[in-house]
């Protein structure tokens, strides 16, 4: 029993390997049972940028990736922040740790996407929380600091800051790692410089004053990264139709159809899921748990051969990556463009007027680099004075980039007669 007990506390000195920063080691105990724990393990099968891998193909990183990344990042900080003579204990520090590690666990399988679908007014943010809390519960109350901090009701503000701000721990992480795996170096960013900048006044956490080149390379960098892959256009047809096929698929599942997926899937798919159910009744998040990347990919590939030809098409469409038109405008399209857009779809598919809003979308982008508004980041002038970065720069691109840009996007079929329809050769294969 000795024996076993010593490799066990050995076994929990593990290092990753990360293709980004290098090697990121585990430093307490209570993290390495925290990864190992299936709620955080499940994040190795959903991909950190859904759809995206559509446009650039190296993109196939997960959320395990991004998050064991923004931790490394966190345990960085903590160091330069206390270095400069700010206290952190190691409880604290162990808790921040713990509040980053976790900051991402609520995401389902292709979250941004299918967040409004899967359940119903339920943030990611609010589905973290309630996996912390159930944790918590499991060890006995050790993720209790790291709760208060992801909820920002710890004293010391900077802690959550460094969680969730508009210059944390998960936004340097993903533009650097987002940068990697997609190619789009312009997304790349000086993130040693920046947390080395880092230091904390009246409470809260700024940067000194000689960092104001690296911030505004942050926010440009950020700009771009959600102009060319966030909101690519490509990716954002995608992300639509596969809204719209989970939509169909709960549609038809409500209406009483039997339609293939897995337990889990099929749960949410029977049942309108609010925030009222996730703190009522645990099993709603144990459900949760069980889903993943291959819940969803796996229903698809068999609905290509449902019989209900909104959910066919749909699916052989995102199968076989025969993806949407989509065309983008600084303006909103008219009725009658949108109602064109239509009208083609009906002509070519077998649909009711009511199914064509399956096949056509609009709606607007938006692009806010840097919001002003919502949480400044603050530099520490060499006077003392406290200034948003916006006033503090000599750059005049990063007042303009405090402002949001909108476009307007419209999405549709384009049907090529010439070729055998994909639906009739699997309804043959059936």
């Amino acid at each position: 029993m000795q024996l076993q007990s010593k490799v066990n506390i050995n076994n929990k000195k593990k290092i990753f390997n990360d293709p980004v920063y290098g090697f990121i080691s585990i430093p307490q105990e209570i993290i390495f049972d925290i990864i190992e724990h299936p709620f955080l393990q499940r994040l190795r099968r959903i991909k950190q940028l859904g759809l995206t891998h559509l446009v650039y193909p190296g993109a196939l990183h997960t959320r395990f990736n991004h998050v064991l990344g923004a931790m490394h990042l966190m345990s960085k900080a903590i160091a330069t922040i206390r270095r400069k003579g700010h206290e952190i204990t190691q409880s604290e520090e162990e808790a921040a740790l713990l509040a980053i590690l976790l900051h991402d666990i609520g995401h389902g399988p292709f979250s941004h996407a299918l967040e409004h679908d899967i359940v119903s007014g339920v943030s990611h943010e609010d589905i973290s929380t309630y996996f912390i809390e159930r944790l918590s519960e499991e060890f006995n109350g050790e993720l209790d600091l790291a709760l208060e901090i992801f909820r920002n009701t710890y004293p010391k503000k900077f802690l959550h800051q460094l969680v969730s701000s508009q210059l944390d721990m998960d936004r340097m992480d993903y533009l650097n790692r987002d940068s990697f795996y997609t190619g789009v170096s312009e997304g790349k960013i000086g993130s040693d410089r920046i947390i080395e900048m880092m230091t904390v006044s009246n409470g809260s956490l700024v940067l000194e004053e000689k960092g104001v080149y690296s911030i505004e390379k942050f926010i440009v960098a950020r700009r771009i990264m959600y102009w060319q892959v966030y909101l690519h256009k490509t990716v954002v047809a995608a992300e639509y139709m596969l809204i719209h096929v989970l939509r169909r698929a709960k549609e038809l599942t409500q209406q009483g159809e039997n339609i293939f997926a897995s337990p889990a899937l099929t749960f949410f798919m029977k049942n309108d899921i609010t925030a009222v159910d996730f703190k009522s009744n645990p099993e709603v998040l144990e459900k949760f748990a069980q889903l993943d990347d291959f819940d969803i990919l796996g229903a698809i590939k068999v609905w290509q051969s449902s019989d209900d030809q909104v959910l066919s098409n749909l699916a052989g469409r995102i199968i076989d990556r025969r993806l949407f038109k989509i065309e983008v405008s600084k303006i909103p399209f008219t009725q009658e463009r949108i109602d064109e857009a239509k009208a083609n779809v009906l002509a070519n598919i077998d649909i009711s007027d009511s199914e064509v809003d399956h096949f056509v979308y609009t709606d607007k982008l938006t692009n806010n680099a840097y919001n002003h508004e919502k949480e400044n980041i603050n530099l520490l002038m060499k006077s003392g004075e406290i200034m948003d970065v916006s006033e503090a720069s000599d750059n005049l691109n990063i007042s303009a980039l405090s402002n949001p840009v909108e476009k307007y996007f419209l999405a549709y079929p384009v049907f090529n007669t010439s070729k055998p329809k994909q639906l009739s050769l699997l309804k043959d294969i059936k």
